[in-house]
């Protein structure tokens, strides 16, 4: 199992944790564990715990903390079930929580996982094996309609509506089994001009197929504020995201966290009884340097936010 991993804005997040020695801490995406390597290299008397929904992502990170397993816990579920995970750890608030948003790199590499638009592989695109729910199913079994719809909302494709079509057609002669028998599909739905203009013509498509098979928006969106009710007072939540989608959902959630009032605006006093309960540290997303980039290309679209329980 080849898990190489550079972890993104890693010097920025670290920093964003604002680690005490003895704290609990807590990488809802473990992936290779170069965060959580950083994160443990810091404490003494404090505690990791590393979440992940990849069965292949906890065995490369048992391998990476192995020199620090003591001061590790390492948990195979959805970080959206943190409240659950501490729960059963007996642990009642953590000192800081760090979430990288995404399809990892190794994901994206291991060929038979069927993440990535270069290589052959079945449709599968799960990040947790364990789960029977596939892209096969969302390709061969959604109606025309629903296509449509995860394609423009998740994928923020223009021709959805087309390379929708195209799938329906073509699955009804024989169903699609493979990424790059669905990579033709979609380079017949967009117009040979349009696809030699931009990037690979498929990447809107497996991104948003990639999003319905993992939920990863709807999960997101629900764990942004379980989380922050998991933090202790002055605990950090820093969430690193790869596209607009991600990034809007953090910072929208982040600004409703932040209000104290959700009072209509002609309301004369305020009967909400709203608190606020973090204060945003990073008004605008931090991103990475020109050199982050050059080293690790897949860096560039990177964006971390960062909040602070109050």
């Amino acid at each position: 199992m080849n898990f190489e991993h550079t972890p993104v804005l890693l010097k920025e997040a670290i920093e964003g944790l604002n680690i005490k020695e003895n704290g609990i801490y807590v990488d809802g995406t473990l992936g290779g564990a170069g965060h959580s390597k950083e994160i443990v290299n810091r404490l003494t008397d404090g505690k990791l715990i590393g979440i992940d929904q990849d069965l292949d992502a906890l065995k490369k990170a048992k391998e990476v903390l192995k020199d620090k397993i003591d001061k590790t816990i390492l948990v195979h579920e959805n970080y959206v079930n943190i409240d659950k995970v501490l729960s059963n750890l007996n642990i009642e608030k953590v000192d800081g929580i760090l979430l990288d948003i995404g399809v990892s790199s190794y994901q994206l590499d291991e060929e038979e996982r069927g993440f990535s638009y270069h290589n052959d592989a079945p449709l599968d695109m799960r990040m947790d094996k364990t789960k029977d729910f596939t892209a096969w199913h969302v390709i061969n079994k959604y109606s025309k309609e629903d296509l449509e719809r995860i394609i423009w909302d998740y994928g923020e494709e223009r021709w959805a509506k087309r390379i929708a079509e195209f799938i329906v057609e073509s699955r009804e002669v024989e169903p699609i089994n493979t990424t790059l028998e669905l990579v033709d599909i979609i380079k017949k739905a967009i117009p040979k001009k349009v696809r030699m203009e931009g990037p690979h013509p498929a990447r809107q498509t497996f991104q948003a197929v990639r999003i319905e098979v993992n939920g990863e928006l709807d999960v997101l969106k629900e764990a942004i504020p379980i989380m922050c009710r998991s933090l202790k007072k002055r605990g950090r939540l820093c969430i690193i995201t790869f596209h607009s989608l991600e990034d809007r959902i953090v910072k929208n959630v982040f600004k409703e966290l932040h209000k104290d009032c959700i009072c209509p605006p002609d309301f004369p006093i305020c009967v909400c009884d709203k608190e606020r309960e973090i204060k945003i540290v990073t008004r605008k997303p931090i991103v990475p340097t020109k050199n982050e980039i050059e080293r690790n290309p897949r860096s560039r679209s990177s964006k971390l936010r960062i909040a602070e329980r109050i």
